[in-house]
């Protein structure tokens, strides 16, 4: 059951350990990909944004240095933001908990009860 979570993770975020608190607590064990380590390749972000059900700039983290310094104020295609985030992880929002071909932000952590 776990293997079926897949949480993309990073522990130095308070909002990603919350989530994974919360999942724990439901009795899942998910798969943990830490995307700063593991860099998610073009079609797995690609195939995030779709299970999300977004365009890939909604993914993106606007408060980060990399994006201020980098992208603020620009406008990008579909595949241009996939390349940010391959290129600056740091600007994925966190954390994102896929459950088959549905995936949620866990802002608040709350929302990934909704796959469960």
């Amino acid at each position: 059951m776990g293997s079926s979570i897949k949480m993309y993770h990073n522990p130095r975020c308070s909002k990603s350990r919350q989530t994974f608190a919360l999942l724990r607590e439901n009795n899942i064990e998910p798969e943990i990909v830490e995307y700063l380590k593991e860099i998610p390749t073009n079609k797995e972000l690609t195939e995030l944004v779709g299970f999300l059900n977004i365009e890939p700039e909604a993914l993106i983290r606007k408060g980060e240095a990399d994006f201020k310094e980098n992208f603020k104020g620009k406008k990008l295609s579909h595949q241009a933001w996939i390349q940010a985030m391959i290129d600056f992880p740091k600007l994925i929002e966190r954390p994102i908990v896929v459950k088959g071909k549905t995936a949620v932000v866990g802002r608040p952590p709350e929302k990934v009860l909704t796959l469960l």
